[in-house]
């Protein structure tokens, strides 16, 4: 069983195709104001969760909702398929400039297993082609190693359901900064 500790606030970042289980990820260990699911973002510019033309749209809202959040202090969660470096730069970016550090969780499940799940998504059936070149895109990054070099503080890889199932997580509080006082000259309050 993996078990991985998140401080919080972080920024968690789930990497993986259409139909690998971020969202039922997501779902299981963070709350539903947690987390930014481009999904739900395309849906709500749409009316559709799998319109791929709102996709544009629905980044530019997930990153200035992301941008809010990391201003505020607050974990956030970004469900979305992540399998490009640019994807995984721009959330990292926005971390870094709030000096949050960024987590990543990559579910890399076995591909038929994948493509099974998401034919039997109901509403948002993401076509077979495109979920090909996201498993193909995924297994490149793993391959190459890129994940250990664009700088998370951590990286878990997840390879098959039962340790999807059997993960924990466990957040552990960051002290927040002190509020600074102000001084006050002689005679002040």
């Amino acid at each position: 069983m993996a078990e991985l500790a998140i401080p919080d606030p972080w920024v968690v970042l789930l990497i993986g195709a259409a139909g690998s289980g971020k969202s039922t990820l997501a779902a299981r260990h963070f709350a539903p104001q947690e987390i930014l699911s481009s999904d739900a973002l395309r849906g709500a510019i749409a009316g559709d969760e799998a319109d791929q033309r709102a996709t544009g749209a629905a980044f530019a809202a997930l990153h200035r909702e992301l941008e809010r959040r990391l201003a505020a202090g607050r974990l956030t969660v970004i469900d979305a398929t992540n399998v490009t470096v640019a994807a995984r730069a721009s959330i990292r970016r926005l971390a870094a400039a709030h000096a949050f550090p960024c987590v990543a969780i990559v579910l890399d499940l076995p591909a038929p297993l994948v493509q099974a799940r998401n034919a039997a998504r109901a509403g948002r059936v993401v076509p077979a082609g495109p979920v090909e070149r996201q498993l193909a895109r995924l297994a490149a990054t793993l391959e190459a190693g890129t994940l250990a070099v664009e700088g998370y503080a951590a990286v878990l890889h997840l390879r098959d359901p039962e340790a999807v199932a059997a993960l924990t997580i466990r957040r552990v509080p960051t002290p927040r900064a002190a509020t600074p006082r102000v001084a006050t000259g002689p005679g002040g309050r």
